[in-house]
């Protein structure tokens, strides 16, 4: 049973960092791909950043050069350092994954089966 868990939100000021990470059970990092998404009240989930097996990453144009996706295949973990937040990086942050061999980490949400809880991150200015 895949199980996908997000800790690492919190509030902060515009212009600070947060750390988010995704610890997963039950899947393999040999193949496949895992992404970070976030979703505000009323808005459709987005894709944030993306990272298959091999390193290769995507990222939405909003959080390119701020936001770094990483993972630790020993530890299955998944990373998502975000600075330079702003106000509208405000949202419900959520791990997904997904398995198989991709040549880039799709950024939309239908691409992945599993899914964590989430965690909030809250930026004001």
């Amino acid at each position: 049973q895949v199980q996908l868990v997000e800790s690492g939100g919190g509030s902060v000021q515009a212009g600070g960092s947060l750390r988010l990470s995704c610890a997963a059970s039950g899947i393999t990092y040999s193949t496949g791909a895992m992404a970070w998404f976030r979703q505000t009240p009323g808005k459709e989930r987005e894709g944030v950043a993306g990272i298959v097996s091999e390193g290769r990453t995507s990222y939405a144009d909003s959080v390119k050069g701020r936001f770094t996706i990483s993972q630790d295949n020993v530890k299955n973990t998944l990373y998502l350092q975000m600075n330079s937040l702003k106000p509208e990086d405000s949202a419900m942050y959520y791990c997904a994954a997904r398995g198989g061999t991709l040549w880039t980490a799709p950024l939309t949400e239908t691409w992945y089966p599993y899914w964590g809880q989430g965690t909030q991150v809250t930026v004001s200015s």
